[in-house]
């Protein structure tokens, strides 16, 4: 089964991640949920974020669940190169990273704007949207 990426589907940041790895995943290698779907309600209790509020962006792979600074490293790593050199980030602490993602993710509505609905993927990319 291939990681899933959960997003905020009405958040321009998150949508614009989301529609980035849509089109550098060639290989088809993540699928995506917005937390406002119905699989992604799900998963967002599962994996403990409130659907409603939602502060992360998880990456779902099978048991585990990347967030924060390392859901983003994950996704850049599993693009290949060229984003795959993002992974030299892993070399600030965690916790340094986590503050930065955590402070963008709180303002992203303020710094970036909201959608008044979730963002509807093109026909070609339905297929891989949860």
């Amino acid at each position: 089964m291939n990681p899933i990426i959960l997003f905020d589907g009405v958040c321009i940041l998150c949508t614009a991640n989301a529609r980035f790895v849509l089109r550098h995943d060639r290989c088809g290698h993540f699928r995506l949920a917005s937390v406002q779907s119905e699989t992604g309600q799900a998963l967002c209790k599962r994996f403990g974020v409130d659907p409603d509020d939602p502060d992360t962006m998880l990456v779902i792979d099978g048991d585990r669940a990347r967030r924060d600074s390392d859901g983003v490293l994950a996704i850049a790593e599993a693009l290949g190169w060229p984003w795959r050199a993002l992974g030299v980030m892993r070399v600030i602490p965690r916790g340094w990273r986590d503050a930065a993602y955590r402070r963008i993710a709180r303002n992203r509505y303020r710094l970036f704007g909201k959608h008044d609905a979730c963002w509807v993927p093109s026909p070609e990319q339905r297929a891989r949207i949860l």
